[in-house]
């Protein structure tokens, strides 16, 4: 059923995708953009399942008891997203840390969910913080720090075309915080 459904959606997206090639002055029936509506629905909608998923349900799957640990941190998570502005593609690592209150997440899915909130329509901003605010509010951790470090290629292949050009954000929680030094471990450990 739930196939359908994404097959339903995927072919309206197609017959956009070929509207855009007229538009744009192309021939959609040109031997070479024949099949690019469907494979460009496609891409998008993979791009985009994000929302189609729940990143605390994908958490909490994975979510056990312990007490050791004074920062848990995993580094450089690759992520890609598309730009909400321009719907061009934004790509990058994000590391996040974590300071346990008793609970611990398995590592993987800590990278299922930068990529689940990656997959959708974004700004780089509002992706650190949603991530930072999510393992803070499944784990419980007494405090949360995310860095996301990224490219965009709104700025590489269209306005300003600043091609060597990257965007750090970070965003932090509950210890990290209110802790100098806390954050400084973590940015220490990222080098």
């Amino acid at each position: 059923m739930q196939q359908q459904e994404d097959n339903k959606v995927i072919e309206e997206i197609a017959s956009h995708f070929e509207q855009i090639i007229k538009l744009v002055g192309e021939n959609p029936e040109r031997e070479g953009l024949v099949k690019t509506p469907m494979r460009a629905a496609k891409a998008l909608y993979y791009a985009t399942k994000g929302y189609r998923e729940n990143p605390s349900e994908m958490l909490n799957q994975a979510i056990f008891e312990e007490n050791g640990s004074n920062i848990v941190i995993v580094k450089d998570i690759e992520f890609y997203s598309l730009c909400e502005h321009h719907l061009l593609p934004f790509f990058g690592t994000i590391s996040i840390g974590y300071i346990p209150d008793g609970k611990i997440v398995g590592l993987s899915k800590l990278a299922r969910l930068v990529n689940s909130l990656a997959r959708r329509f974004q700004v780089q901003e509002r992706l650190t913080v949603e991530v930072c605010n999510e393992v803070l509010a499944i784990l419980g951790a007494k405090g949360v720090i995310v860095k996301c470090n990224a490219q965009h290629l709104c700025m590489k292949m269209r306005g300003v075309e600043k091609q060597d050009s990257s965007t750090t954000t970070f965003h932090c929680a509950g210890l990290f915080a209110d802790n100098a030094d806390l954050r400084r471990d973590f940015f220490e450990s990222l080098s």
